[in-house]
C-alpha cells in the first residue's frame, strides 16, 4: 500500500474526530426572570434547530426562573448561568459589579442597548371590573386591594413602584413629596408582598386575593389564555412604565465551559426576524419594527415614560428610592 493511501486514512479518521469534537452536545444555562419561562420554552427549541441546521451539534438550553433581582444575585452568589435574561438593567450591572461576572459593556455587545424587547405595567381586574379601576388614582382608593411583587426582590414589583411615582411626579408637577403620598397610600392597600411576579399573579388568580393585580402586559395576556377570558380584564392606565428586559453572557462560566460562541449565538437568535416572532406571540414587545407592524393589534398604543428619562436613571433609582432606608423602605415601614 502507497503512503499517499495512508494519508488518506489519516486525514480522514482526523477530519472525522474534528468533527465530533466540534460537534458535541452543548449545553446553556439561562438564568431569568418570573415570567418569562414561557417564552424561553419556546425560543430554546428554536433556537436549537437553527443551531443543529448550521451543523453546529446539538444544544440544550436549561432555564431557571424566579425574581429578577433574587435570581442576579444567585448568579453573583455562584450559581453557573451561561446567560442572563432579566427585565432590569441593574440585575446585570451586579454581575459587573461583583468580580466582573458580566462584561462592563454589556449594553453595546447586542442591539438596542442588549434589550430585545419591551413589555408595559398594566392592571388586571375581576371581570366586568366591579371597582370601576381605570387608572393609578384607583389604586390608591381606601377599600381597594391591589397586589404586587416585592420591589425588592422582583423587577416586575419594582417597576410597579416606579410606574406609580412617575406618574404622581408628572401629574403633581414633579412634587416628590406629593409623589410620596400617593405611592404610600397605594401600597398602604397591598395586603401581602409575592418575592416575584408569577408568585402575584397566584395569589391573585388561584387564591382569589385582590382587586388588582398591577404586572407586565405579557402576563396579563396570558393569563387571559390560560385561565380564561371570561374572569379578568386588562385595563390600560392612562400613563405608564415602559420596561426594557437587558441580556448579557456571563463571561467567566462561559470561558470556563468553553460556551461562549453559543451563549453569543444564543443572545443574538433572540434579536433574529425568527426571535422576534416568538418574542411577539408571547406578548412582549418586539424591537424589531416590521414584526411590532405585523402584531400590532396585540400592542395598544399607550403613553410611556422610561427609568431613564423619567426618573434620573437606575443609577439615581436605586440610590434614592431602593437603598436600605430609602423612600421605598420609609414608605413601607408606615404599612
Amino acid at each position: 500500500m502507497s503512503i499517499s493511501f495512508f494519508y488518506r486514512i489519516f486525514a480522514t479518521a482526523l477530519a472525522s474526530f474534528a468533527f465530533t469534537v466540534g460537534a458535541q452536545e452543548v449545553t446553556l444555562l439561562n438564568v431569568s426572570y418570573d415570567v418569562s419561562r414561557e417564552l424561553y420554552k419556546d425560543i430554546n427549541p428554536a433556537f436549537a434547530a437553527e443551531w443543529q441546521a448550521a451543523k453546529k451539534g446539538s444544544i440544550t438550553v436549561n432555564q431557571s426562573h424566579g425574581g429578577s433581582s433574587k435570581q442576579a444575585l444567585s448568579v453573583a452568589a455562584g450559581l453557573e448561568a451561561d446567560v442572563v435574561t432579566m427585565n432590569q438593567s441593574p440585575d446585570i450591572d451586579l454581575l459587573v459589579e461583583r468580580g466582573g461576572l458580566v462584561a462592563a459593556d454589556w449594553q453595546q455587545r447586542f442591539p438596542y442597548e442588549a434589550t430585545p424587547y419591551t413589555s408595559v405595567t398594566v392592571f388586571l381586574v375581576r371581570k366586568g371590573n366591579p371597582k370601576g379601576i381605570k387608572d393609578w388614582a384607583d389604586l390608591a382608593r381606601p377599600g381597594i386591594s391591589v397586589i404586587v411583587p416585592n420591589p425588592k426582590t422582583s423587577g416586575n414589583g419594582r417597576y410597579t413602584y416606579l410606574a406609580a411615582w412617575g406618574q404622581a411626579l408628572q401629574k403633581h408637577g414633579n412634587d416628590a413629596a406629593k409623589a410620596k403620598q400617593f405611592v404610600a397610600a397605594l401600597f398602604k392597600n397591598v395586603p401581602m408582598l409575592d418575592g416575584g411576579g408569577r408568585g402575584a399573579t397566584t395569589t391573585f388568580t388561584q387564591r382569589g386575593m385582590g382587586d388588582a393585580l398591577v404586572t407586565f402586559e405579557n402576563e396579563a395576556a396570558l393569563i387571559a389564555r390560560e385561565i380564561g377570558e371570561n374572569q379578568f380584564d386588562v385595563v390600560y392606565p392612562s400613563v405608564t412604565i415602559e420596561a426594557a428586559a437587558p441580556v448579557a453572557v456571563v463571561e467567566n462560566v462561559t470561558r470556563q465551559r468553553g460556551t461562549q460562541a453559543a451563549a453569543t449565538a444564543y443572545l443574538n437568535f433572540l434579536f433574529s426576524k425568527a426571535g422576534q416572532d416568538i418574542i411577539a406571540q408571547h406578548y412582549f414587545r418586539p424591537r424589531d419594527p416590521a414584526v411590532l407592524k405585523k402584531y400590532a393589534a396585540r400592542f395598544p398604543v399607550v403613553r410611556t415614560f422610561t427609568v431613564e428619562n423619567a426618573l434620573g436613571g437606575w443609577a439615581n433609582v436605586q440610590k434614592t428610592h431602593f437603598a436600605d432606608g430609602a423612600l421605598y423602605d420609609q414608605i413601607t415601614e408606615r404599612r
